[in-house]
Order: C-alpha cells, then sequence, then structure tokens
C-alpha cells in the first residue's frame, strides 16, 4: 500500500467520509496481493480452516459489479439508496436486491468497524472489553 494513499484513507476514515469509492479501492489493492484461499492462509490460525474451502477467485466480481452499477452520488452516501435504487443496482450488476441489500449491510458494518480502529480511545476500550469478555469465558 502506498504511504499517501493510506493516510488519505486515514482521513477520509476519521471523518466518516469512508465510501464505496475507496471500498472499491480496497478490494483491488487486496486481489492484487493475489487470490483470497492464499491471502487468508496467511492469517496465523487460518491456514487449516481455508484448507478445504473453496473461494473462487471470482469472489468480488459481483461486489464489483454492484458498486459499479451505483451512481457516484450513491457511491459517495450510500444513505440515499432506497429501493427503486437498490433494484436499479441489482438489475445492472446482474444480482439481486438482497445481495445489493447484504453488500449495503456489510458496507456499514466494516464502517462502524474501520471508524472504531480509526479513534484510538475507543479501540482501546474495545480491546479492554474484548479481554473482559475472554475473561469472562474462563
Amino acid at each position: 500500500f502506498d504511504e499517501e494513499q493510506a493516510r488519505k484513507l486515514q482521513k477520509k476514515i476519521a471523518k466518516d467520509q469512508f465510501g464505496f469509492d475507496d471500498f472499491l479501492d480496497q478490494i483491488q489493492q487486496i486481489k492484487k496481493m493475489g487470490n483470497m484461499k492464499d491471502l487468508m492462509g496467511m492469517i496465523p490460525g487460518m491456514g487449516k480452516a481455508v484448507k478445504n474451502l473453496d473461494i473462487p477467485d471470482d469472489a468480488f466480481k459481483g461486489i464489483e459489479a454492484m458498486i459499479k452499477s451505483m451512481t457516484p452520488d450513491e457511491r459517495n452516501q450510500p444513505g440515499i439508496i432506497n429501493g427503486p435504487r437498490r433494484q436499479r443496482i441489482a438489475k445492472g450488476s446482474g444480482t439481486n436486491v438482497a445481495e445489493v441489500n447484504k453488500l449495503l449491510k456489510q458496507f456499514e458494518e466494516t464502517r462502524k468497524m474501520m471508524k472504531l480502529m480509526g479513534d484510538k480511545s475507543k479501540m482501546k476500550a474495545m480491546m479492554q472489553r474484548m479481554q473482559q469478555m475472554q475473561g469472562m469465558r474462563r
């Protein structure tokens, strides 16, 4: 990853301006690194888990098609994507409305997580909560 690009992305996240164009850029960066199965296999503890998984090389194809079927305004302001817009995006991307809904939900979750990670104080609090939860399981 380019350092300047990473800094710009960090600023967008901090200002809550992370949009689908940024999401698409991240997907394209991941694709440049190799196929998903190999990438996931590099994560500690994931090697055995992904060994038997069948992750197609075109795993991001539908996501990319849906994002590219959005208008620039929709990519920057996902909150404006209402029912008719979802239908248009589904039709334009060769998917269905349920898949568009799933993408919007995943994007919003990613956006929230990135915002938390960008805020060091919230990130620290989240890590402490996770440690407390682990302590309760023992």
